[in-house]
């Protein structure tokens, strides 16, 4: 219905059929049959052209406000984008585990609204198995996880690799061998990157076989990788006090002489040291005791300006590591 309103606006501001077609670089007899093809269309006239200058009709006048209108709504829609293309506008929604809400998204957030005041940002904590469906129906634009999302259906950003540890309370450590000694780690050495040296040896987890281990409960990837590690140990039934949601929780409980749990650096890295826990490197077959974090997005969702911007800033945390390689 207002398809070509810029030409009867043209005439409205000159006053003229003449002037307003040579503004707009076409002939007056063109100008003067868009305009009678949206009068028909209308099926009323705009112009009353018994005047000169030609006036408004009851309807023209009707539709000059309303062609107001929509300039104004067509700019203010061009300012949004132009705000939206520089970022001073926009939404982003993240979601994460606990772990990764709690120390690692903060500082990245922290830089980012640093940078991008005007971005409106949701994070969302929970289990994998929500943020995965919050992500699946658009309401989340971004999920960072350790477990492997299905790449038929998510790109991924690598953001880093990490490494399962065993957390064991001192008193289990008591009586074990003397060799133990030389594969022992405290959360300094962890931070320090000793964990990775080759030159450290893996534990053999038949050596804790008598202890209990606190586990995730079925669903989680940790779990399936501590399940895999004790098969390969040989360790087929172990005792089991409790499942746990989180691996800060294991931990925690760890801590409190409970049991061994599975954790990893990062989680190490970014909790406060306790003197009563050491840590072990499990002996492992192939890639078992790590994996990459990604930051994972909807394959078939539109990338928006505030998502590209998030993921090009990801600090580079180093070179992925790959199957057999320790990275």
């Amino acid at each position: 219905m207002f398809e070509g309103k810029e030409y009867v606006y043209e005439v409205y501001k000159t006053g003229s059929f003449s002037k307003a077609a040579e503004k707009l670089y076409i002939t007056q007899p063109s100008l003067s049959a868009m305009i009678k093809k949206i009068e028909h269309r209308l099926g009323a006239p705009i112009f009353d052209r018994s005047t000169v200058p030609p006036r408004l009709t009851e309807c023209g006048e009707r539709y000059i406000r309303m062609t107001e209108r929509l300039m104004d709504m067509e700019n203010e829609f061009g300012n949004y984008l132009n705000d939206l293309e520089e970022l001073r506008t926009g939404h982003l929604a993240i979601g994460g585990t606990h772990l990764f809400t709690s120390y690692i998204l903060p500082p990245l957030l922290q830089r980012f609204m640093k940078a991008f005041p005007g971005v409106e940002m949701n994070l969302v904590e929970s289990n994998t198995k929500q943020l995965e469906q919050l992500l699946l129906s658009g309401s989340l634009d971004l999920v960072i996880d350790n477990y492997p999302f299905s790449e038929s259906i998510y790109e991924r950003k690598w953001f880093c690799t990490e490494h399962l540890l065993l957390a064991v309370p001192r008193a289990m450590v008591s009586g074990k061998p003397g060799h133990l000694s030389n594969a022992m780690l405290h959360a300094r050495d962890v931070r320090q990157n000793r964990h990775l040296s080759p030159e450290l040896p893996g534990v053999d987890l038949q050596l804790f076989q008598e202890e209990p281990f606190l586990l995730l409960r079925p669903g989680n990837d940790t779990r399936e990788r501590s399940e895999r590690l004790l098969s390969e140990a040989g360790v087929r039934h172990p005792r089991v006090p409790l499942y746990l949601d989180q691996q800060m929780t294991a931990y925690h409980l760890a801590c409190h002489g409970m049991g061994i749990a599975f954790v990893t650096d990062t989680l190490i890295r970014n909790v406060p040291s306790d003197p009563g826990i050491v840590f072990f490197r499990p002996k492992a077959q192939g890639d078992v005791d790590r994996r990459n974090i990604y930051f994972y997005y909807k394959r078939s969702r539109y990338l928006t300006r505030a998502m590209e911007a998030f993921l090009a800033a990801l600090p580079d945390t180093g070179e992925q590591s790959t199957p057999g390689t320790q990275g």
